[in-house]
């Protein structure tokens, strides 16, 4: 599970990455699923919080979401309680909070770790030593934008908002439009 690629421009990377779909997780209900289960989706994974000031990006998500799905977009929501203990709650809790309190129809996953010893797979692929993009996740809501073929191409900071210029442009032209 090792991804190489150059970094361009300390967000932008090279085509050349690894192939990540092969990397198993689980969705919020504990099936078994993949990036693959994407294929030929662009995929802007983001690690969640229900308690996290940056909370609020949910609503830009689901509407960055709900613009580009039909183009192919998906947005898929990771939640991490390795910050600040920002999300506490059981699978069943975050997904009524999400769909209660931001309407969010995106695809949740099962809650993991982002850095440390138990980080996830998935995310030492994008951030390890030898990572997409080498250096832990900062805080809740960094986001990695996944291209058709699965390979990661930009990284986004938590602070970095999902409807900014920056991050709907990469999307727009991960799309192809």
């Amino acid at each position: 599970m090792k991804a190489i690629a150059a970094l361009f421009a300390a967000t932008m990377i090279s085509a050349t990455a690894a192939d990540l779909t092969s990397i198993p997780f689980k969705d919020i209900k504990g099936k078994e699923t993949s990036l693959k289960d994407f294929k030929g989706k662009v995929v802007l994974i983001v690690n969640t919080a229900s308690k996290c000031g940056n909370t609020p990006q949910y609503t830009p998500l689901e509407a960055l979401y709900a613009k580009y799905k039909d183009k192919g977009l998906v947005v898929v929501g990771f939640p991490c309680n390795d910050f600040g203990a920002q999300e506490p709650g059981s699978a069943d809790e975050i997904q009524e909070f999400c769909k209660t309190k931001y309407s969010v129809t995106f695809p949740m996953m099962e809650k993991v770790h982002v850095k440390g010893a138990e980080q996830h797979p998935l995310y030492a692929a994008l951030t390890g030593e030898k990572g997409a993009f080498p250096g832990n996740v900062t805080w809740n809501f960094g986001k990695f934008l996944i291209s058709k073929d699965g390979k990661p191409i930009a990284r986004f900071e938590p602070k970095t908002a999902p409807d900014s210029t920056e991050v709907v442009s990469a999307v727009e032209k991960a799309l192809g439009n």
